[in-house]
């Protein structure tokens, strides 16, 4: 009875605001905020999910607005127009950082890149200038009319706290009643799950969809609550029974390919934004020849994620898994995870030292942290050198070049494992800023050197390049690092008894010019993560193999090249090598290629294919992300570990 008299008073108080006098000034204020939402939603429409007319958002979007309005409403004249200016300036940020962000990476701002913060700062100024003019020109429109309405806003003379209840009152009810227009949630977690509003909505893992479902401030505010608030939640039983169930202590199948290359030392080349379209003769000469004697994987598939996937592909190398996709953590926050079966801890048992290095400091992406936990030796970066006075670091040529690098590389007394991270083909691309500065200068110093027969200090490069032309030379960089890196170990008759795993960490999404992309990738949906994969050793065969590869399948495949036993079930991917590998890559909005069928987002496959067929490895593809995701929430490693603690 008290709840009826409670909702007809409020319902009473809502009918008298409606007929007030200010009630248009009232409407009048919410509009910047509605408008940023709304032109959040234009610029944003690439994300083809929903219907821009979905109820669910535009109620969010005016329910904050109204919280906003009526927290400011409910005090003084002063302290009103101060309270709704920091409402503004709150709400403008998320909308320059949402679409700034989405231009540069069709991604919506996720919370949990603020811990990429120091090392997306250095690229800042590059974003701003890719983001659409008309960007700007809205942010100017809603400007405009927020100085109209913060001299306009109507005040009292005096606090009124008992509006300031009404407003949070209406607002949680409402809050609570808009969700259901999103309708049920499925009540288990189906190959198929993401299509639902109401489990995208519960979930909130995929940043385009949660965004697309709900709005700039529903979407924002829920991102940060569970991002920083929201605890981890216990393990599920249900999870653990089923990893107990896909953990089955399986051997990997011997092969042609079983030990052909043991004890040899191994370098991992992870190659940054190498796309497939630059390894020619002409662009990249030492990393094609090197590909074309090699055992070549040419329907290989880059996992792409917004956030940080260069280390994504640093992750799933080295321990097998994926950043998760069923639910929202970044890869480098499993810090704290055991990785008991890891690449660096399998090869130490084997008698190798195992080392990473890279142009960056360990502090980035935590990896001083992460490559221990993976059992690494040592992460190397130049950058904690301190030796450069200037950003020559960013070079590939210095991992080789660099004396300390080359003295860790090379002159190792026993086996080693080298795990190599290339950064010079990385944003941005222009001749007067990064990496194509430093080349074209070096260019430009030799150059008058030679002619004057004497050194000179470094001088802005004179010719303008496109933007293609600056990827180009930066992959020539690259590609001097691999010459400099086969001839050091042929100077340290390390030559033929050195594996060489090379493949790009992602395709070149950074660009800014898409038309690039247009030209050489010449496809729309996910399988533009077409990138480089090859094993090279010296006296290895050419063989090209067409199934269908990803990050997922590195690991398992080299151990079994090297000859290390491993269980084969302790890994989401196969070895690609193994005859009863079909082949197979999934990406993190469901859909999936096998080489003959892709199955979109949507479910639906490219050309005509069995709809049990797609069933079965819709289904399957679950499996894997099940398995991949749950591995990593439970910490699973560390349950083996204890399970058989307790057996012993």
């Amino acid at each position: 009875m008290k709840f009826k008299l409670l909702i007809k008073h409020l319902w009473k108080r809502l009918i008298e605001t409606i007929k007030s006098k200010n009630f248009y000034l009232i409407i009048l204020s919410s509009l910047p905020f509605i408008a940023m939402d709304f032109f959040t939603r234009i610029f944003t429409n690439k994300i083809d999910f929903t219907s821009f007319f979905l109820f669910a958002p535009g109620a969010f979007t005016i329910l904050w607005s109204f919280l906003f309005i009526g927290i400011s409403l409910s005090f003084k004249k002063k302290i009103a127009r101060i309270l709704y200016t920091i409402f503004f300036v709150f709400s403008f940020i998320l909308f320059l950082v949402n679409n700034v962000y989405f231009q540069l990476t069709e991604k919506i701002f996720d919370f949990h890149l603020l811990e990429l913060a120091s090392e997306g700062s250095a690229y800042f100024l590059d974003a701003l200038k890719a983001t659409s003019i008309w960007v700007y020109l809205c942010a100017l429109l809603i400007i405009a009319v927020f100085v109209l309405c913060v001299i306009k806003i109507p005040t009292k003379e005096e606090n009124n706290y008992s509006k300031l209840l009404y407003f949070i009152m209406i607002f949680v009810i409402l809050h609570l009643l808009i969700p259901l227009s999103l309708g049920k949630a499925n009540s288990t977690l189906s190959w198929d799950t993401w299509r639902n509003y109401r489990n995208v909505y519960n979930n909130f893992n995929d940043s385009n969809k949660s965004f697309r479902i709900t709005g700039i401030y529903e979407y924002s505010f829920r991102n940060f609550y569970l991002t920083f608030i929201a605890k981890e939640k216990k393990d599920d039983e249900s999870q653990l029974e089923f990893l107990s169930t896909a953990f089955t202590f399986e051997e990997n199948e011997k092969n042609e390919y079983t030990g052909i290359f043991k004890d040899k030392n191994l370098i991992f080349l992870q190659l940054e934004g190498i796309d497939n379209w630059l390894v020619t003769k002409e662009t990249m000469p030492n990393l094609y020849s090197l590909m074309s004697h090699s055992i070549n994987f040419t329907n290989h598939y880059s996992y792409y994620n917004g956030g940080g996937s260069t280390f994504n592909s640093e992750f799933a190398v080295n321990t097998g898994y994926l950043t998760p996709i069923s639910y929202t953590k970044n890869a480098y926050s499993f810090n704290n995870n055991t990785f008991t079966y890891s690449m660096a801890r399998l090869f130490k048992n084997e008698g190798y030292s195992v080392n990473a290095f890279h142009m960056n400091s360990g502090e980035y992406y935590s990896r001083n942290i992460n490559y221990k936990s993976w059992g690494y030796d040592n992460y190397y970066g130049l950058k904690d050198l301190k030796t450069y006075r200037d950003n020559s670091y960013q070079l590939d040529r210095e991992l080789i070049l660099n004396e300390t690098f080359y003295d860790l590389m090379f002159k190792q007394n026993s086996k080693f494992v080298n795990y190599l991270i290339t950064y010079s083909v990385h944003t941005p691309f222009a001749p007067d800023r990064g990496v194509c500065k430093l080349i074209l200068n070096e260019k430009d110093k030799e150059k008058k050197a030679e002619a004057l027969g004497k050194e000179i200090e470094y001088e802005s490069p004179v010719y303008e390049y496109t933007e293609e032309e600056c990827i180009k030379i930066q992959a020539g960089e690259t590609d001097y690092m691999i010459g400099l890196l086969i001839q050091a170990l042929k100077d340290n008759n390390l030559y033929d008894n050195t594996v060489i795993v090379a493949y790009a960490d992602h395709y070149l999404y950074t660009v800014s010019d898409k038309t690039i992309l247009e030209q050489y990738k010449n496809t729309t949906n996910n399988l533009i993560n077409h990138t480089p994969l090859f094993i090279w050793q010296s006296k290895i065969k050419k063989k090209t193999i067409t199934k269908v590869t990803s990050q997922l399948n590195i690991l398992p495949t080299v151990l079994n090249l090297m000859g290390i036993k491993f269980n084969k079930t302790f890994y989401t991917g196969e070895d690609a090598l193994n005859k009863n590998y079909s082949g197979i890559a999934f990406f993190n909005d469901y859909s999936w290629y096998d080489g003959k069928i892709y199955v979109d987002s949507n479910g639906i496959a490219d050309n005509k294919a069995d709809s049990q067929l797609i069933s079965d490895k819709s289904e399957y593809v679950n499996y894997l992300i099940k398995k991949n995701d749950w591995t990593l929430k439970n910490d699973y490693f560390k349950v083996i570990a204890k399970n058989k603690k307790d057996q012993d």
